[in-house]
This record gives structure tokens, C-alpha cells and sequence, in this order.
């Protein structure tokens, strides 16, 4: 409903071990603190993802989402973790994040990405083997400040590429003539 703040976390095809764990440890609180939750478990939780969401009001769980403008336009919060494509969409659609990297990408990659949003007052991070005591918490916090959650849109915005596939194009047109 429009009335209910909701939480969009998202972890990829293959799901976040790590968020998908905290969220189903924590999705009463979530629920009673008045949110509604979006669950993109990935495959390997979808089962377990769906089992724990069946009969939940105000609980959506699916293992994919093929249209995430639908899920990012119902989302006041989102969840995530940071890689480049993932921070692009956050800051052209403006959503308040609280980025849990993948501790395991090359180089430390999404930390350095989540670190820069961070440093930005653009985004929250939560260190992957802290999501399970912390991302609730931090879910709740960030869904009842909404003073933070504007300064973040507008933080996002100063970062967005908005016509990044026109100037990707661009360039490759530009490369192979």
C-alpha cells in the first residue's frame, strides 16, 4: 500500500548469501516496524526465500525480477550489493541505499564502488559478514529518516549518467567508422 514505506532488497541471479540470510532473520521486524518488502532472493533461495514470505502481508518474494523499474518506482529503500551496473541504476533512479559489498569480487571492487557512494553521503554500506546483526537495524533507521533518505536522492542525482547508452554508442560508432 502507498501508505507503508517499502525495502527493495535485491541480490542478483544468484541471491546474496548474506542479505537473503539477514533479511529472512529479520523480516518480522521489518514487517512490524511498518514496511513492506520487495525480496529478489536469486535461485539458490528462492524456495526457502518463498517459504519464509508465504503468507506475509505486505511481503513480495520472487527469485528474479525482470522489470526492476516497476520494483525500484515502489521502493523508498533499497538493498543491494555494489557492483558498477547495480550503483548506476541507484543513482539514476535516485533510491537510498544501504550497499552490502560482495566481500569476494575482483579486487575488492564493490567495496571501493560502495566506499565512493559512501564518501558522498550517497549511500550506506554494511561489510558482508556484518549484514546479519546490522542491515535490520540499519533498514529500519534509514525507512523512518526521511531528512536522510532526500539528501541521499539528492546526492545520488549530482552522480547519475542519465544518456550513458547514447554516449556508449556513441563511442562505438565513433570507434568502428
Amino acid at each position: 500500500t502507498e501508505e507503508k514505506k517499502t525495502v527493495l532488497c535485491v541480490g542478483g541471479s544468484l541471491g546474496a548469501k548474506s542479505i537473503n540470510e539477514a533479511v529472512d532473520k529479520g523480516l518480522d521486524e521489518l514487517i512490524s516496524a511498518g514496511n513492506q518488502v520487495i525480496w529478489q532472493t536469486g535461485k539458490p533461495y528462492s524456495e526457502k526465500g518463498r517459504a519464509r514470505g508465504k503468507g506475509i502481508e505486505g511481503v513480495y518474494v520472487s527469485d528474479f525480477i525482470t522489470e526492476m523499474e516497476y520494483a525500484y518506482a515502489a521502493a523508498d529503500v533499497v538493498v543491494s550489493r555494489s557492483g558498477a551496473m547495480a550503483l548506476s541504476e541507484l543513482c539514476v533512479v535516485r533510491k537510498p541505499a544501504i550497499l552490502v559489498p560482495f566481500p569476494f569480487a575482483a579486487e575488492d571492487h564493490q567495496t571501493a564502488n560502495a566506499k565512493n557512494l559512501v564518501s558522498r553521503n550517497a549511500a550506506i554500506m554494511i561489510a558482508d559478514n556484518e549484514a546479519a546483526d546490522k542491515l535490520i537495524t540499519t533498514i529500519n533507521e534509514l525507512m523512518l529518516n526521511s531528512e536522510k533518505q532526500e539528501e541521499m536522492k539528492g546526492n545520488l542525482s549530482k552522480l547519475a549518467v542519465r544518456d550513458a547508452d547514447k554516449i556508449v554508442a556513441e563511442k562505438i560508432l565513433r570507434t568502428i567508422s
